[in-house]
């Protein structure tokens, strides 16, 4: 609560670090704030900007207060969201200053956009006139405002015939205000035909909103199926009551396409949010959000701390997809905070997927989410039909990896002048590179991690912690010159292998680390979406939304990647993963085919996607977690203990170990090294907490922590509250 006196006010004020706490700052004479408002105050040597929180103030001696520097001309963060950091840092153990730094990412956005200076016609008439002029008075009827270089261009003529207007008085000076970074969508512009299953789930997501209250459904629709669409019916419902709306995407990469389908539905596109927007457009997104001007954006996980100014429904496209999960600094989930903050601000929350989470299912199964089912592809096109290439029976040629029953397929695909999609969830040409002679393995100096081949770039590099070098002629260990092999495949080398079988094919290999990043990724998914491509080899971003017309054919190089790496979501995982992936094919009604290399075609994860009987696979799964205690029938957190030592990582780990009170429905498991024990030059330690679903996991660490010992020298602790990582 901010305190007022005769002399000057105090106030708590939340800053972006990792402090526990609001620090306490003089308010002066004459300064006005209230809860929620941007503030710039002095932090140390430095000036950083600040919220304004809630709560009583410290009892502090009035002469020790630093004051408020100024308050920003910017809308005040409202209750809702000043709640919802706070929720987030409880839950996930951060310090609420780190959580409100999420929120802070525009500081130019914090003063207002300042006005453009514009021409607006007079009732003077020009000395003599010409067709140029002509065009500029018939481009300026109508008494609107133009910028001189935007009245130029849309009558087509140079700026200099503009400014001789000008000083005849036929055009005067205005200022304009801030253009909107987009127009406002209109819910008629295109109202779609929907069939009678989506209708029925656009039926029960319409009355979600119109009931004005938070709920959560789920929709839950086969690969194709129209759930776009039908969100965005709910879209609509929600702009039509005057409510702004956030649409979270897993990938930047599914961005552009996205924003194409809203652009043709509600007439203007969403603004966007994601961490490759230009500095200048993130902070006029963010503005315009507070102050209420952009109706709707579509963004990553990093999109949910935006200051909207009246939020009334959040979408969370492919809510099964790990990379709404960060893993840096504030460990959060982005789907599982998205219903937080519904419940928060009391409004519905969608989720929808082809292959929900375990999590969502039983979510729906026990009555918290409705769930709508979409069973058929749009306009009744067909899934593609699946099956599974023993590989023990079918085994690739010497030195190859792909069946000789996926070349037959493919070799047939080429022929009908459709396209096939080669998925390897393996970025680069090689996992290993090893010396023939000597045996020496390519490893990164700073990680427990192989250096992975990119031949396309000449370079071995380490996907963690992003060391490279070049790949030496000679082996360093032995000198050996042309003895250097590559074990394994990576999309790389199966691009090399697919133009050996077929040289005159069009290929494309779409991977995360392609050369010109973000822009060339849209680009060349643009190019298979339009024909331009006979073979796509590419990771798990092809996996993800697109819409490619032509695919008829999909293999998946190697099915059984995911299934042993000893995570307890693996075969989830693998299932959504291999799901998506031939999920791709046959989206426009033509017969299709998905084919899965596999030295497993027994496994239960293998069965239930060839014989499309996905209820059967999630409740082997939903039971096995049940029978374990997993999530969502128990909670787990993971404490990650790194230094710059093994001995000091290892010695703190123990530490906080022996410091576990002691818990009926709690139990920890380690310390043992992580999976991967050297991480950027830092020993790594993992402790594992699992106990029942309604015990007190955050309590319990707190208690650990508070009474084990202290961070000292190189040692930083990491707490992940619902850990989607076990690496």
């Amino acid at each position: 609560m901010i305190q007022d006196s005769p002399f000057v006010a105090a106030a708590p004020v939340l800053v972006p670090m990792p402090a526990e706490r609001p620090y306490t700052y003089a308010v002066p004479i004459g300064m006005r704030v209230v809860p929620g408002s941007i503030v710039r105050v002095p932090l140390g040597p430095r000036q950083v900007a600040g919220i304004v929180w809630d709560g009583a103030v410290e009892t502090v001696d009035a002469k020790k207060l630093r004051p408020i520097e100024q308050v920003f001309d910017c809308p005040p963060i409202d209750r809702a969201m000043r709640r919802f950091v706070d929720w987030v840092a409880q839950y996930t153990l951060s310090p609420p200053g780190m959580v409100a730094r999420m929120l802070l990412r525009a500081p130019e956005a914090f003063d207002p956009e300042p006005w453009i200076e514009g021409l607006q016609r007079t009732l003077l008439a020009p000395d003599r006139m010409t067709g140029a002029r002509e065009r500029v008075l018939e481009t300026a009827e109508g008494g609107l405002a133009w910028t001189r270089s935007g009245l130029a261009h849309a009558a087509g003529v140079s700026s200099t015939v503009i400014d001789g207007l000008r000083a005849q008085g036929v055009f005067e000076t205005v200022m304009i205000p801030p253009r909107p970074v987009v127009a406002a969508p209109d819910t008629s512009y295109a109202t779609p035909e929907l069939m009678p299953d989506q209708n029925d789930a656009a039926r029960m997501l319409r009355a979600n909103v119109a009931a004005g209250v938070f709920n959560v459904a789920l929709l839950d629709g086969v690969t194709g199926s129209g759930k776009t669409e039908v969100y965005f019916e709910a879209v609509a419902a929600a702009l039509d009551q005057g409510k702004q709306v956030l649409i979270l995407l897993p990938e930047i990469a599914l961005t552009h396409a996205f924003l194409e389908r809203f652009q043709q539905r509600f007439g203007a596109k969403p603004g966007e949010w994601h961490s490759d927007l230009p500095p200048r457009m993130r902070e006029r997104v963010w503005r315009q959000v507070a102050e209420g001007g952009v109706r709707v954006v579509a963004g990553a996980r990093s999109a949910l701390f935006l200051p909207f100014k009246e939020l009334g429904l959040i979408v969370v496209d492919e809510e099964h997809d790990p990379a709404y999960k960060q893993e840096d600094r504030v460990f959060y989930n982005a789907r599982d905070m998205a219903v937080v903050r519904g419940h928060i601000g009391s409004f519905p929350v969608v989720l929808a997927s082809a292959t929900p989470s375990v999590e969502s299912r039983v979510n729906a199964q026990q009555g918290r989410y409705n769930r709508a089912v979409l069973s058929a592809r749009f306009a009744e096109a067909a899934l593609p039909h699946l099956k599974a290439v023993d590989m023990r029976r079918a085994p690739p040629a010497r030195g190859g990896f792909l069946s000789p029953v996926l070349l037959d397929h493919m070799r047939q695909t080429l022929e009908r002048k459709e396209q096939s999609l080669l998925f390897l969830n393996r970025r680069g040409y090689a996992p290993l590179t090893l010396c023939r002679v000597c045996g020496h393995r390519f490893g990164c100096p700073v990680c427990s991690a192989w250096l992975v081949e990119h031949r396309f770039r000449g370079q071995l590099v380490c996907h963690h912690c992003g060391h490279n070098e070049r790949r030496p002629e000679a082996c360093p260990e032995c000198g050996t010159l042309d003895h250097l092999v590559a074990c394994g495949p990576g999309v790389e080398r199966i691009a090399e292998e697919v133009v050996a079988h077929f040289p005159d094919a069009r290929t494309i290999v779409l991977s995360s680390d392609l050369m010109g990043g973000v822009r060339r990724l849209r680009l060349e998914l643009e190019a298979i979406a339009n024909g331009e491509a006979d073979i796509v080899i590419g990771t798990q971003l092809v996996a993800k939304g697109h819409n490619f017309p032509n695919m008829t054919l999909v293999g998946v190089v190697d099915a059984d990647l995911g299934l042993a790496n000893g995570d307890p979501r693996a075969a989830e995982r693998t299932f959504q993963l291999l799901s998506q992936v031939t999920g791709r094919a046959g989206r426009t009604g033509k017969k299709s085919l998905g084919l899965l290399q596999t030295f497993q075609p027994d496994h239960p994860v293998m069965r239930a996607i060839v014989s499309g009987d996905a209820e059967a696979f999630y409740e082997r799964e939903i039971a096995e977690r049940e029978r374990a205690a997993l999530p969502p029938f128990g909670r787990l957190a993971g404490v990650i203990v790194s230094a710059v030592t093994r001995a000091e990582a290892e010695g703190h780990a123990r530490g906080l170990r022996r410091a576990a009170p002691e818990a009926a429905d709690l139990f920890v498991l380690g310390p043992a090294e992580a999976p991967l024990s050297l991480l950027g030059g830092r020993h790594r330690f993992r402790l594992l907490i699992q106990g029942e679903r309604r015990a007190d996991m955050q309590g319990f660490i707190r208690a650990m922590l508070a009474n084990g010992p202290k961070q000292r020298g190189s040692v930083r602790v990491q707490v992940d509250i619902d850990p989607q990582s076990f690496l």
